[in-house]
């Protein structure tokens, strides 16, 4: 028999009624009723409540122990009464009567409570992340990380997936975030880099000649946090495949996401078949490559409207002469709203650093007629000419924004989550995913007004390879996907470019000649010059997927051992400082800021 344990914490029910057992765990909550002590005994299964009388000689030692302190409690297993039965717990039918006990791991005073799943500060519960994830909430949603990690593995198998592992030291990537380097005591002043992502190494994988890899792969970018990325390391669902197209790859994620989310929530799919929406498509309806398709608001393009002669709202007139774009979003039958509704719209864009949102209700008395503070400049005609172009009707309102095409897409995409929260219209109980495709190849910088790729540099353009239009780079697009879920990005992926003269080409477009993609990526050019088979995948993140599932806003909840927004592990006191003998080592000395 085991010494700490015949049954845990969850284990126990009616049937064990009489029988003497033994459970160990951690004080959870404690209740002194004068005569009686009640203890709720926690461990990873659950929660039992048991019970010692003023008379056993242990009263007085338990009425004092500290919560949270490990113990081992010898006792009686007996049945509730009907009243005081706990439905919420899976012992709730019984408690044990308390013989003796034992301390197996005495607590200090808390810094914060565990029983409770009230909010800390960031330092706290990163300090003492050991604490915070006893917590039932958190600690479940570690328990469902672990489980979805498992079921992907085990599907991922089932479609005659192999997993194989990539390096982790690997070399530096001119592209993508800020590498994490690791300097080389063996070659001296040189550097590894912590991966990104496998990108290079899965491909090389299937130039190998494996058919299907995957594998739970974890990232490391040195980027900014976010709610929705951490500041140093991530793990992704990585895979590939070789002889595919596009669709090989929709068919098979799909199947998976669809088989994950329905075993792990009770929430519906709003579509079994993702939908398939160009990005040209989503930047204009959605304002986005990231839209939630359970928001029902779409974004129209009024731009031609402020052409019309017999529109006389000058202000955005001169901003479209200017090539500024105008944007609008209907709310349907908000003409009861009060005008402190549209109001604090418009206030609010203002606080998101736009310039404001216009705005009116179309009504119709003898004619059509626009109430609001804009609404006189807009003639009969005008109006009618709006309401063919964004299907609204009488009792309906419109939101303008006016800008810069970026600054456009951006207020305006903000703005129809922001109506869309305001007037409820967001169903919570559904899941709504879609694919993002025919992603352009190159884009325009901003400030330096080079072409450079818009995605991922390894991927294939579209169509005819003989006959694409190298002179107009902007025009080509690429096989790169994106898959989308209630508005957040789950992953990147593409069809990859396997021939090296055809990288070489559109390398050459961003500015980098033969030599430098040859010293870059040498592994992979010299990899595709042996024969390489069409290829393509994506890597869907872990972390990302177990936050929508879990209901969850912020990545560091479902991580174990997350680092803060300065990329700090207060646990652990990561990044640290290091001796000088292990800088000597290494080759490195240390330059001190001015």
């Amino acid at each position: 028999m085991n010494t700490y344990r015949t049954h845990n914490c969850a284990g126990l029910t009616k049937k064990n009624k009489g029988q003497d057992i033994i459970l160990s765990g951690w004080i959870n909550k404690k209740r002194d009723h004068g005569n009686l002590l009640f203890i709720d005994l926690r461990d990873n299964y659950g929660v039992t409540q048991c019970v010692i009388d003023k008379s056993n000689k242990h009263f007085k030692e338990l009425e004092k122990i500290q919560l949270e302190s490990v113990v081992k409690i010898n006792g009686k297993v007996v049945e509730r009464s009907k009243d005081t039965i706990n439905l919420d717990l899976k012992t709730g039918e019984v408690e044990v009567t308390i013989n003796s006990f034992q301390i197996l791991g005495e607590c200090k005073e808390l810094p914060m409570p565990v029983f409770s799943d009230q909010d800390y500060s960031e330092e706290i519960r990163l300090k003492y992340r050991f604490l915070d994830l006893r917590r039932k909430k958190i600690h479940d949603n570690i328990i469902l990380r672990s489980k979805v990690i498992s079921f992907i593995r085990n599907e991922m198998l089932k479609l005659d997936f192999l997993e194989f592992q990539t390096p982790i030291l690997t070399s530096s990537s001119p592209e993508g975030a800020r590498d994490f380097l690791v300097p080389s005591r063996l070659n001296p002043g040189k550097f590894y880099a912590l991966p990104q992502a496998p990108q290079q190494f899965k491909q090389l994988i299937m130039v190998s000649g494996f058919d299907k890899y995957f594998q739970i792969a974890p990232c490391f970018r040195d980027e900014d946090a976010r709610a929705d990325r951490s500041p140093g390391e991530f793990y992704q669902l990585d895979l590939e495949m070789s002889f595919v197209e596009q669709e090989d790859v929709f068919n098979i994620v799909e199947k998976l996401m669809i088989s994950l989310f329905k075993n792990f929530s009770s929430k519906k799919l709003l579509n079994e078949k993702f939908p398939r929406i160009p990005y040209e498509e989503t930047m204009l309806k959605y304002g986005t490559d990231k839209p939630d398709l359970r928001n029902p608001l779409l974004i129209n393009d009024l731009t031609n409207i402020f052409t019309r002669e017999d529109v006389k709202f000058d202000i955005f007139k001169k901003l479209v002469k200017s090539g500024s774009k105008v944007r609008s979003i209907v709310t349907k039958k908000t003409k009861d709203k009060p005008r402190s509704f549209f109001d604090n719209i418009d206030k609010w864009s203002k606080e998101q650093g736009a310039s404001g949102l216009a705005y009116f209700t179309i009504e119709k008395d003898k004619k059509l007629s626009a109430k609001g503070p804009v609404g006189k400049f807009f003639s009969e005609d005008s109006l009618k000419n709006i309401m063919e172009i964004t299907n609204a009707e009488v009792g309906d309102s419109l939101f303008f924004a006016c800008g810069k095409l970026n600054e456009v897409e951006k207020i305006s995409s903000l703005a129809r989550d922001k109506i869309a929260k305001e007037l409820n219209l967001i169903d919570e109980s559904q899941f709504a995913f879609c694919w993002i495709v025919d992603y352009p190849m190159f884009e325009k910088d901003e400030v330096t007004n080079k072409v450079k790729f818009s995605h991922n540099p390894f991927s294939m353009p579209q169509g005819d390879i003989k006959n694409i239009d190298f002179k107009n780079p902007l025009n080509i697009k690429a096989y790169q996907y994106d898959i989308v879920c209630n508005g957040v990005e789950l992953s990147s992926g593409a069809i990859r470019n396997h021939i090296p003269e055809l990288m070489y080409k559109l390398f050459s477009i961003v500015g980098h000649d033969k030599n430098q993609v040859n010293e870059k990526f040498s592994g992979m050019i010299n990899a595709l010059s042996y024969g390489a088979p069409p290829h393509g995948g994506i890597a869907p993140g872990i972390d990302r997927i177990v936050m929508l599932l879990a209901g969850e806003k912020n990545i560091r909840e479902v991580t174990m051992f997350p680092m803060n927004q300065n990329a700090q592990d207060l646990m652990m006191n990561a990044p640290s400082n290091v001796s000088e003998e292990q800088l000597k080592e290494l080759s490195l000395n240390l330059k001190k800021k001015k």
